[in-house]
């Protein structure tokens, strides 16, 4: 059986569902039917979900399972959250993620000090 598409492919307009048939005893069911939101999205954004919830919302382990990185995780993330229909909390430009901070300093790749004073000026 194919799987169902949400939006037409030639003018990207949500799909309504007109007709219902049970394949066990071929009752059917003719009106107008929504789908679900979750039927809207696209096929790798389905995906994308479907991850989510094997992870259990741990985008680290989501970059392990993907093999992309934690912005691009973010950024589909949000991506999915607006298809979805609701918003997007803007994210400050200038917060520090104290994470990346811990992993610089323990690579080397900043001293204790400059450590200290990013995590201050959060």
């Amino acid at each position: 059986m194919n799987e169902i598409i949400g939006r037409c492919p030639v003018c990207n307009e949500k799909f309504t569902v007109t007709r219902l048939t049970c394949s066990r005893c071929g009752t059917a069911m003719e009106g107008e039917f929504s789908m679900c939101k979750f039927c809207y999205l696209t096929r790798e954004q389905r995906t994308f979900i479907e991850i989510f919830i094997k992870c259990r919302g741990n985008l680290k382990e989501m970059e392990k399972e993907l093999g992309i990185s934690y912005p691009t995780i973010r950024s589909r993330l949000e991506n999915v959250i607006l298809a979805l229909g609701y918003k997007v909390e803007a994210v400050e430009e200038n917060t520090v993620n104290r994470k990346e901070v811990l992993e610089k300093l323990e690579k080397g790749e900043i001293s204790p000090q400059e450590a200290l004073k990013l995590l201050k000026d959060r």
